[in-house]
């Protein structure tokens, strides 16, 4: 573990925590949503640079291969959803330890992580102004095809958990600030859907950056450490952006 990297534990469960030397001085957080394979960042130095870089403190809970839902996946907790996990323990836990409201959080994903805060983002805009997802698994439904059990304990069908995901809950009048999402053009499971995200918020007029041409080794910390630079200094910047409507 990375030096500022502690664990701890939130609602009964582990939870990542960094903290730079200098955090920024109204104390903006990030979220970090991991992806299915439960990677985590506290010994991953390209992320921890660009934490220190733009003075942000990091929580990022575990939640096992709950896909960042509002449905209970046993394998996490047998009582909450991951999406109540944050929203009724992550948060308080922020506001509780450094006096940190919504509006000075951002949320950042990678993978299933980057479909997660997508989809918090577009459900809880109010709460989640900026948002920045790197290779976003959106169309997860496709895993129950391939056998996913987890999901399909969590689903009744494939079209159960398409109706989930975070293009069918994009609100035309109501959307997160700032959001930033990148996919690798080779990343041949996930770059289509987020085109798609694409096209749509295009479509409604909904602002938004992204990235869909940068290539860096497909899927994975490759191309998460290519975007590192990109999608935190996204983050930095919005969540000062967001904070100073506040004043």
């Amino acid at each position: 573990m990375l030096p500022r990297w502690t664990d701890t534990v939130v609602g009964g469960h582990p939870c990542d925590i960094f903290e730079p030397d200098e955090p920024h001085p109204r104390g903006h957080t990030v979220i970090y949503l991991h992806g299915v394979h439960l990677n985590r960042l506290v010994d991953n130095q390209t992320f921890t640079d660009q934490f220190i870089r733009h003075r942000l403190r990091v929580v990022a809970p575990m939640t096992q291969r709950s896909w960042w839902t509002d449905r209970v996946c046993r394998e996490f907790d047998e009582s909450i959803t991951a999406e109540q996990h944050v929203l009724q323990r992550v948060l308080p836990y922020i506001e509780e330890r450094w006096g940190v409201a919504p509006k000075r959080i951002g949320l950042l994903g990678t993978s299933m992580g980057g479909q997660g805060a997508l989809r918090f983002a577009y459900k809880h805009p109010q709460l989640f102004p900026v948002v920045a997802a790197v290779s976003p698994a959106i169309d997860y439904q496709q895993r129950i095809v391939d056998g996913d059990e987890t999901l399909a304990d969590m689903y009744s069908d494939h079209e159960a958990a398409r109706q989930d995901t975070a293009l069918l809950h994009i609100h035309p009048l109501n959307w997160p600030q700032h959001q930033f999402f990148c996919c690798d053009p080779a990343d041949e499971r996930w770059w289509d859907s987020s085109d798609r995200l694409h096209m749509k918020l295009y479509s409604l007029g909904v602002p938004h950056e992204c990235d869909l041409e940068t290539s860096g080794g497909g899927h994975g910390f490759d191309y998460y450490n290519c975007m590192a630079e990109r999608a935190v200094q996204f983050l930095g910047e919005k969540i000062d952006e967001a904070d100073r409507s506040l004043l």
